[in-house]
């Protein structure tokens, strides 16, 4: 059965912490690295779904800055099908319009992998159909810390270092500058936590969790998640009435 959703409410953005890799290969008696293979192959369906549904920012949590302490092969794999999912699915983004924009520490990131990055984003920087955002060695206390330096760096040399900070202003130094707050926060697996992404962004998003491990997260759950958010008030702080008189 068809979850039924409304087209004219779709979430501007989605962010998704895509988890249950290693725990999915695991009940498969498989290697880890084939469960983040099997991922490779959600993500991808996923991101066709949101493109034709109309999303308009799709976010996924790829790579952590605590991924990195995982065991050297673990790491080296994830690299691997990084790189082989930028150089394959590159046709498929200018296909279909889609721009690619990165989040996080990608310096870090192997140079084969930094130069099919950059690739990527070059040959899909003009496109508006949908932006996918990979956040890849990514850690948002560390995104937070890094705007708040290059906010006092400003301060600092301007001429009125004491004016009072606005959000907007701390805002404009986050790696998300250019990108919306996500209006709806996925998270696969059963866990229910947010995990160090996104912490200043998702302060007015609805969260969904889901039981489901990520490679066996479909384009079915992705409509019910939708579905929920739908469903759901959002108020920002103000009284339902004020919403209402709002519409």
């Amino acid at each position: 059965m068809t979850t039924e959703i409304d087209l004219k409410k779709i979430p501007n953005h989605i962010a998704i912490i895509m988890d249950g890799n290693g725990r999915w290969a695991t009940r498969q008696n498989l290697p880890r690295l084939e469960g983040h293979k099997r991922g490779v192959e959600t993500a991808d369906d996923i991101v066709t779904c949101a493109r034709d549904l109309g999303v308009k920012y799709l976010t996924l949590f790829a790579f952590s800055q605590e991924n990195w302490n995982r065991p050297a092969d673990e790491v080296a794999g994830l690299m691997d099908l990084l790189c082989n999912f930028l150089i394959s699915k590159r046709p498929k983004l200018i296909k279909n319009q889609v721009r690619l924009l990165t989040i996080g520490e990608v310096e870090r990131l192997p140079p084969p992998v930094i130069r099919e990055l950059s690739a990527s984003i070059e040959a899909t920087a003009r496109f508006d159909a949908m932006t996918l955002v990979l956040a890849l060695s990514y850690g948002s206390r560390n995104e937070i810390v890094k705007a708040a330096e290059g906010l006092i760096r400003k301060r600092v040399s301007s001429a009125n270092p004491q004016a009072p900070v606005s959000p907007e202003e701390f805002a404009s130094f986050l790696n998300t500058r250019e990108i919306p707050d996500p209006d709806l926060l996925i998270r696969t697996s059963g866990e229910h936590r947010i995990s160090n992404f996104l912490l200043w962004q998702s302060a007015y998003s609805e969260l969904y969790f889901s039981e489901t491990l990520w490679p066996d997260f479909q384009k079915e759950e992705f409509l019910q998640a939708i579905g929920e958010y739908q469903s759901r008030e959002r108020r920002f702080g103000l009284t339902s009435d004020q919403i209402r008189d709002f519409d």
